[in-house]
């Protein structure tokens, strides 16, 4: 007999885990109900580098801060002055994202990186537009990558600010496409 509390009408409360102690029996390792409870491998990273490619992300943060800030003063024509207005705010938001990573870094025990992927300049609009929806795709994909890592390691926070600047690239990429005339890219 087990000595769980009573409550005051005598009746046992439950005990955590004991909902489901009887509906899933333990299982022999190897068998069919077991779990890896491991993410796979592609996903897992040490923290030096998840740190390693936080610093890459955030070299791809700053190259798009300085790819809007051109673009965005450089664009020519009626047609793209409102395209011009947007990429100045996705250069605010980009360094939003800037800083949000490089407090990742720092929390994680790293140093932010002071360095940009280069920049490709470029004399029209569309050309430069292009540049850009690039740039949002490959940081798409990287910071996919990059929230099933901050998951693995149960960096749970970081994936969270992760998802929220995963959103607003995302955004960014369906605003470079609407601009160009075409529809998003599939990633």
């Amino acid at each position: 007999m087990s000595s769980r509390p009573h409550d005051h009408e005598g009746a046992m409360e439950p005990q955590v885990g004991d909902a489901h102690a009887n509906q899933y029996p333990a299982q022999p390792p190897g068998s069919a109900i077991e779990v890896e409870a491991v993410a796979p491998k592609a996903t897992r990273v040490s923290r030096q580098e998840l740190i390693d490619r936080l610093n890459d992300d955030l070299a791809r943060e700053y190259q798009a801060i300085i790819a809007y800030v051109i673009y965005s003063q450089t664009l020519k024509g009626a047609a793209f002055m409102a395209v011009a207005q947007e990429l100045e705010s996705h250069a605010a938001q980009e360094l939003g994202h800037a800083i949000t990573i490089a407090k990742h870094i720092d929390y994680l025990g790293g140093t932010p990186g002071a360095t940009p992927r280069p920049v490709k300049v470029v004399d029209n609009a569309n050309g430069m537009l292009r540049a850009d929806l690039e740039n949002e795709r490959l940081t798409i994909q990287a910071y996919r990558e990059r929230l099933k890592q901050c998951e693995a390691l149960e960096e749970y926070g970081i994936a969270e600010d992760l998802r929220e600047i995963l959103r607003q690239e995302q955004e960014h990429l369906v605003d470079l496409s609407t601009a160009l005339g075409e529809a998003a890219p599939q990633i």
